[in-house]
């Protein structure tokens, strides 16, 4: 193998000169510089002040979300003044639009009661949904009776809201869905549509789970639920009472607080990681308890005394930690065999700052006076639950217990969601998933008769998808590596460009089960101190500087940055907004000066393409510009056929200039006859040239809408153009897609040469040429902590496909990527069984070429056996040529799972602003409306199809 070397030495210097002869021949560059050169006279460079900006897109979003409440504030009044003049009616008769009946008839033709003609027709603006924006329609649960008196007469005083729809809509027509959520469950949506089933013909969609619903109805809170596992509680009522917390958990957002103990003779935490606190109700802590909750055993005898006072003690612990407003136990038990007055005595009477809410699980009636009593003297609810579809309306009670005070108020707080992902149309259908945010407010009834019970009609809403939030701050003026922002009060993502809400399971994407709960610190992990999260969580304006190791191409590829974050608060809204510029790329716009005939002629040509996903031209407003590309709108707007068009004059000037100094590439491609050309520019425009050829065309899927990573998008600029940026100047930038990578030979080319270094460790092997960058990803999935298997294959253990003692020749990225970083799953290997995935933090390397090495060569020690190999620096280049002995396995162990991180990170309490409203307590709040009805009576049939809607969930 010694002798190689001056071989490899040659065949280095050799690729050098034909690849940069090839690269410069055929990419046109000289051409593309002369051309620049000849337009200097007519081209500015201008400072980008950030400062300025982040207040300039600040203002922006502000402007669009406050839109949007006004809508809401005009929805909730209206529903308001409907109810004050409608006098209930008990017999009313009135047919409606049922969502799900709307459009059927029966065999003889005519449409079924409740299911009327209702015209619809496919909307651009809706997710091209067949909708009816004239007119709204109603979802009813299936556990709701739709004949209801309570449902009709809800819904004949919602009708007011038609008006007021469709008057938002024309207002602002970037508005998406509007709704009311009646407190009774039907559930008013606009534009009205057909609604679809589950598989089992039942909808299980309930408006009052919504997070919308609950965060807009109730202030914060703190919870204990207490579960009776003793022996008594056995078969149904177990069932029954695991499905009770599971609603009660649904019930709970990120703003709430919470824990679960489970008692027999003795309590115990149903998490042991959370003794004694209580954990911040996100979608990931939520989704833990229901695990674990799934595990709970009856056994023993019940000591609720034990568990309500441990209750009482954690509650009490949660001051200056929890939310500060609500505080409640829920003690869900089939009897108490006494009151427990001494234990209320103690810890929560007289001022009764905590309530308690009880629910009596089966049939038996024995202790109910007992656990009535509990409830009615703690400013609680009591309910009796029988069956298993008795669980969602009893559940509901407690919520309208602690909205009294903000009714009595009359308190209207608008509040926002988290981020939240759904299926369009809340799983109605699932044409698309989306990032959502909701914007709400309550409705109350006015009516002074009812004023102390304080009752909650409901609660009206918009969407607002993120993804146009952050349109309003376009990628062109943050340039190549620069991008933009936003959290919540929590410190939580809202949008973020590293933000991976997905994860691979097989041959489907699911959403994970953390996704809105992932915090800023795990994206900005370069910020250790957490000063640009503390900042932005308190609302600050400010800037701060931070060098960055950014983790590209799915987190292969690492790159050393200057970033200067700027950042402000959106008012009147729980969220932060921030940006980074660059240093470099980021600090200058670059604006060149063409006239728009000579632009236009030149942007439509062939091969030219701008970013679909930018903004250029707004065409969401006039529902005649929907279904206009940016380019169609752009060249209909600069040729004065869309005068009414709203577009970016920066932008568009800016594309123009691109278009016309690429121009000459067209001709000068075409000439060649390429296997495929392209180029990109700042203002998002591309010129791409392909040929099939006679010879099979590798990257088939480069640059096509698929392939995000290279494109334009609303989050980033292509990889090949941001490693292009950092490239040495002058210097050709040799980019392998990531669709390539282990297709044939190039599977050798990238995969596993991460492995090939972190295998040797002796003086003088190939890892003496690459400095090691340590990077994180605390959004990865992991596999269950009881697999153990390879979380990278090294170079070595590829090389064992080929025969025995072959050499090969590779050419390598100075900047190395691999297999040992997957942007779903940690574990690369393949395996037979089917793993629960689960979120995780990890830690990886990645490998920065040293340039001044220019030719290196070892061997590689690896148990029994040994490979010689040689690596040579190709000059004028990013690649080094490396020639391997295939002839023995190198493996790394994976990452482990660690319990201890887990725990911390979910009970852990950062920094974090509360609403600024709560509505604990009102001295004319009517207490005495403490519950004590009989379950709620359901047909036996609607029984079984809850019963096996639950079970099939479980």
């Amino acid at each position: 193998a010694q002798g190689k070397i001056p071989l490899v030495q040659k065949w280095a210097i050799t690729l050098s000169e034909q690849i940069n002869a090839i690269a410069s021949k055929y990419s046109g560059a000289a051409l593309l510089q002369k051309k620049l050169k000849d337009v200097e006279p007519i081209i500015r460079i201008e400072d980008v002040d950030g400062a300025r900006l982040v207040l300039d897109f600040a203002e922006e979003i502000e402007r669009m979300l406050g839109s949007k409440m006004k809508s809401v504030k005009r929805l909730a009044d209206t529903a308001e003044d409907a109810d004050l003049y409608h006098e209930y009616n008990a017999s009313l008769q009135f047919d409606y639009f049922n969502a799900l009946l709307v459009n059927t008839m029966d065999e003889e033709g005519n449409f079924i009661e409740l299911g009327g003609e209702f015209p619809l027709e496919e909307n651009e603006h809706f997710n091209k949904l067949s909708v009816n924006t004239l007119m709204s329609d109603i979802q009813v649960p299936t556990n709701v009776y739709n004949k209801d008196p309570n449902i009709l007469n809800g819904v004949y005083m919602s009708e007011a809201l038609n008006d007021i729809f469709i008057n938002n809509f024309q207002k602002d027509p970037t508005l998406t869905w509007q709704y009311f959520g009646s407190s009774s469950g039907f559930f008013r949506l606009y534009p009205g549509i057909k609604w679809t089933p589950d598989a089992n013909g039942v909808v299980s969609f309930d408006c009052r789970n919504r997070n919308w619903y609950i965060q807009a109805a109730t202030s914060p809170k703190d919870i204990v639920i207490v579960v009776d596992v003793s022996g008594s509680m056995k078969g149904l009522k177990m069932t029954i009472a695991k499905h009770t917390i599971n609603t009660i958990l649904d019930t709970l957002g990120e703003n709430d607080f919470v824990n679960v103990i489970a008692y027999t003779d003795y309590v115990r935490y149903v998490e042991p990681c959370f003794k004694g606190t209580l954990v911040q109700a996100d979608l990931d802590n939520r989704e833990h308890f229901k695990l674990l909750i799934e595990e709970l055993h009856v056994k023993g005898e019940a000591k609720v005394k034990k568990a309500m006072k441990e209750s009482f003690r954690i509650l009490a612990r949660a001051n200056g930690q929890g939310s500060l407003c609500n505080q409640a136990i829920m003690l869900i038990t089939d009897g108490a065999m006494e009151d427990f007055q001494s234990v209320f005595e103690e810890f929560n009477w007289p001022d009764k700052k905590v309530r308690v809410f009880t629910y009596l699980i089966g049939r038996d009636m024995t202790f109910s006076e007992n656990v009535k009593w509990i409830a009615c003297n703690n400013k609680g609810y009591y309910t009796h639950i029988s069956t298993l579809a008795d669980v969602q309306e009893n559940v509901m009670e407690y919520l309208h217990v602690l909205s009294r005070p903000m009714v009595i108020n009359h308190d209207h707080d608008i509040i926002w969601t988290e981020a939240y992902m759904d299926s369009v149309l809340f799983k109605s259908k699932a044409h698309s998933l989306l990032l959502m945010t909701s914007v709400a407010m309550p409705v109350f009834s006015k009516k002074k008769e009812t004023l102390s019970h304080g009752i909650l009609l409901g609660v009206v809403g918009t969407d607002v998808p993120l993804l146009e939030v952050m349109k309003l701050a376009p990628r062109y003026k943050l340039g190549a590596h620069g991008y933009a922002f936003l959290i919540t009060n929590n410190g939580y993502i809202l949008a973020h460009p590293d933000l991976r809400p997905l994860y691979s399971d097989g041959k489907k994407l699911k959403p994970k089960p953390n996704y809105n709960s992932v915090d800023l610190s795990e994206a900005e992990w370069e910020d250790t101190e957490d000063s640009l999260r503390t900042a932005m969580v308190k609302g600050e304006t400010g800037t701060l500087s931070l060098d960055v190791r950014a983790a590209v191409d799915k987190g292969k590829r690492p790159l050393f940055l200057k970033n200067e974050y700027f950042y402000t608060t959106i008012n009147e809204t729980p969220f932060s907004f921030g940006m980074v510029l660059t240093r470099g790329h980021g600090q200058y716009m670059f604006f060149g000066n063409v006239s728009v005939e000579e632009g236009l002629h030149d942007l439509q040509q062939p091969d030219l393409s701008i970013a679909d996903e930018w903004t250029y031209c707004e065409t969401d407003i006039d529902p005649h510009h929907r279904k206009l590309t940016q380019l169609q709108a752009v060249v209909r707007y600069l040729t004065g056929k869309e005068p009414d068009l709203e577009c970016d004059e920066i932008l568009l000037q800016q594309v123009l200039f691109d278009a016309v100094v690429t121009a000459p590439l067209e001709a000068y491609w075409t000439a060649l006859t390429l296997t495929s050309a392209f180029l990109g520019t700042r203002s998002g425009l591309m010129r791409v040239i392909r040929y099939a050829g006679s010879e099979k065309r590798v990257g088939k899927k480069f640059l096509t809408p698929v392939d995000k990573e290279n494109l334009f998008t609303v989050d980033h600029f292509p990889i090949w153009y941001r490693m292009a940026a950092e490239n040495k100047p002058g210097q050709f930038f040799f980019y392998v897609p990531h669709d390539d990578i282990n297709k044939g030979d190039v599977n050798c080319y990238l995969v596993d040469n991460n492995g090939f270094i972190m295998v040797s460790k002796e003086k003088g092997d190939v890892s003496t040429s690459y400095t090691s960058v340590t990077l994180y990803d605390y959004q990865a999935m992991c596999k269950n902590a009881h697999h153990h298997t390879s979380g990278a294959r090294p170079l070595l253990s590829v090389l064992k496909m080929y025969p025995y003692f072959e050499t090969y020749r590779f050419l390598l990225e100075f900047n190395i990527c691999g297999l040992w970083h997957n942007d779903y799953v940690v574990d690369a290997h393949r395996q037979k069984k089917v793993e629960l995935m689960q979120p995780c933090n990890t830690e990886y390397p990645g490998f920065m070429y040293d340039t001044s090495i220019r030719e290196t060569n070892s061997i590689i020690k690896c148990g029994r056996c040994q490979k010689m190999f040689v690596l040579q620096q190709v000059p004028n280049s990013n690649l080094v040529m490396l020639v391997v002995q295939a002839d023995c396995d190198c493996l790394l162990n994976s990452f482990e799972h660690n319990a201890t991180v887990k725990c911390n990170r979910m009970k852990s309490q950062k920094i974090r602003r509360r609403p600024e409203s709560c509505h604990a307590y009102h001295p004319h709040e009517n207490a005495k409306d403490c519950g004590g009805a009989c379950g709620i009576a359901v047909s036996l049939t609607l029984y079984f199809i809850c019963l096996g809607t639950s079970l099939a969930l479980r």
